[in-house]
């Protein structure tokens, strides 16, 4: 397993609050390394205007991997979901997707995620999810012909209302017939709708859809400021042969630059029993 800080990029026109550290672009990727972070998850509203070379330079310079390409911004910054009842803002935003798809594969970042960026239900639940099936299964075509995957986050109740669990999201996906999109499983998602601190995790590996894992406490503060057993987690996902990233997306505080390392010192010395 690997661990990476979420950040966003410039253009980004708002400060999305689960990203972490502060500075220009190369700050943030020099403090990221200076942590000991393996990676970062890039946080991008204009996929198709970033600077793929200057990028890749930069992580090069850093010793660091891209982890992912994240459509976290979208929703929150750009106002675009996929599901919008605006067939405009749903076509814009099924675009950005493709262009986040293509920049996942420029940069040799593993995975394209999808979390609140779907958007919520237009109608009834069984309609949207259909809708939602038609784009991922598109996207999922483009993705694998890139050599990209794409992970849909199952998102508690208060912020999504369309598959809310990993057992929903599994079942979901098995209407895809689509192997290049799998399930984002967020520790923090998990502790509001789950029963168990493993249980979705181990049933995510075993079903071989468990693309990429988020880090946040209950209180959506880093691991090791809430409740949630992170050691166990780690030890769930190791058994299960798990060899992914574990992206810290999470609230930036006291300071997003506290809380990357707050991170950082609580994952890391569990990651490295488990080696």
């Amino acid at each position: 397993m690997k661990l990476a800080l979420t950040i966003q990029t410039p253009e980004v026109p708002a400060q999305v609050p689960v990203t972490l550290l502060t500075g220009a672009l190369e700050q943030k990727l020099a403090k990221a390394a200076s942590l000991g972070a393996d990676g970062v998850e890039f946080v991008t509203t204009e996929p198709a205007a970033l600077n793929v070379p200057d990028l890749r330079a930069l992580l090069k310079q850093n010793d660091l991997l891209p982890a992912a390409v994240a459509s976290g911004g979208m929703a929150f910054a750009a106002k675009l979901t996929l599901l919008s009842a605006d067939a405009s803002v749903a076509e814009r935003a099924r675009r950005k997707l493709d262009e986040l798809v293509d920049l996942a594969a420029a940069l040799g970042a593993p995975v394209v995620t999808v979390g609140s960026f779907r958007g919520r239900a237009v109608g009834t639940q069984e309609r949207s999810l259909a809708e939602l099936a038609d784009v991922l299964r598109r996207a999922g075509k483009r993705a694998a012909s890139a050599g990209v995957r794409i992970a849909l986050e199952p998102l508690n109740r208060f912020e999504g209302d369309l598959l809310n669990t990993v057992d929903q999201g599994l079942d979901f996906l098995k209407t895809l017939d689509a192997p290049a999109v799998g399930l984002l499983v967020d520790t923090f998602h998990v502790n509001i709708e789950e029963s168990s601190w493993t249980g979705p995790y181990r049933r995510a590996m075993a079903a071989g859809r468990l693309f990429h894992v988020h880090l946040g406490d209950n209180n959506r503060l880093p691991p090791g400021q809430g409740l949630i057993d992170f050691a166990a987690i780690l030890a769930a996902l190791h058994a299960a042969g798990y060899d992914g990233w574990l992206s810290a997306e999470l609230l930036g505080r006291p300071d997003p630059d506290t809380a990357a390392r707050q991170t950082v010192e609580h994952i890391k010395p569990l990651m490295k029993a488990l080696a």
